[in-house]
């Protein structure tokens, strides 16, 4: 008789592990789909195409003065005007970019069509906008449609808390005063931020600034001004003075990974 109740026992507690396992794995598949929800905040992306890639984008020129560094790619169509900048740009320096720079070519005429739409899809986003005004300084912002119907400042610093994309809807002009920051905290990314801007966007000095920049106009960075983000001209020029603009990596960023050259053979 007991080796008869352990060969019972036996069966019902891998049954009842079974059932804890099972039990678990549900609970770690609902804790996981809730994390990936949260991390969906907001409204849906803006999709850049071939824009993405671009940390300076402009209609009307790129100017340069100073030793900034653009890593990612800089273009300019139709105007075929880049100054202060490496070669195919004239002045040669001193500026440098880590990437590749598309002087009025059909590359930067395909970004450029990709700009003007991503900057209509953020324009026309309509889906439970919050209305902001004035100055966003000294703000804790979550994902979400932010509007603005004038213009918007930045003085001091705004932050946006949580992971998820981030849209603003600027009617005007966006002015960050010297020294304005945009704080990313609690998985907030600089590639899920974008800034439709109305006319021109311009950074301060020392401005400290997360996201890609849309602007229907012109795009200035002043003296040590920093952009983690894309600097986007739609109709104007893009002018930097000593700068750090750098594209963010991530769902916005087209990646091109060219095959390896073909192995060589002695006699070749």
């Amino acid at each position: 008789m007991k080796i008869q109740s352990e060969v019972k026992c036996g069966p019902a507690d891998v049954s009842k592990r079974i059932r804890a396992f099972l039990v678990g794995a549900a609970l770690v598949l609902c804790l996981t789909t809730a994390n990936r929800a949260a991390a969906q905040a907001g409204p849906a992306t803006v999709f850049l195409g071939t824009a993405g890639t671009f940390a300076a984008l402009s209609y009307a020129g790129v100017t340069n003065t100073g030793p900034s560094v653009v890593t990612g790619d800089l273009g300019t169509y139709p105007t075929a005007s880049c100054t202060g900048l490496p070669t195919p740009c004239t002045g040669n320096g001193p500026g440098q970019v880590n990437g590749t720079i598309d002087d009025a070519d059909v590359v930067a005429q395909h970004a450029q069509a990709s700009l003007l739409i991503a900057y209509n899809d953020a324009k026309g986003r309509t889906t439970a906008p919050v209305t902001v005004a004035g100055d966003l300084g000294g703000r804790t912002l979550t994902p979400g449609l932010y509007k603005s119907t004038s213009s918007l400042a930045l003085t001091g610093t705004v932050t946006l808390h949580g992971s998820g994309v981030y849209i603003f809807q600027i009617a005007s002009a966006l002015t960050v005063s010297n020294g304005g920051t945009v704080v990313l905290s609690g998985g907030a990314t600089a590639d899920n931020v974008f800034w439709q801007v109305g006319s021109s966007a311009s950074l301060g000095t020392t401005a400290d600034f997360n996201g890609t920049i849309m602007a229907l106009a012109s795009v200035t960075l002043a003296t040590g001004a920093r952009l983690n983000g894309r600097a986007l001209a739609l109709n104007g020029d893009v002018t930097l003075e000593s700068n750090s603009v750098t594209v963010p990596i991530g769902s916005n960023t087209i990646i091109v990974v060219l095959p390896p050259p073909p192995p060589h053979h002695r006699g070749d």
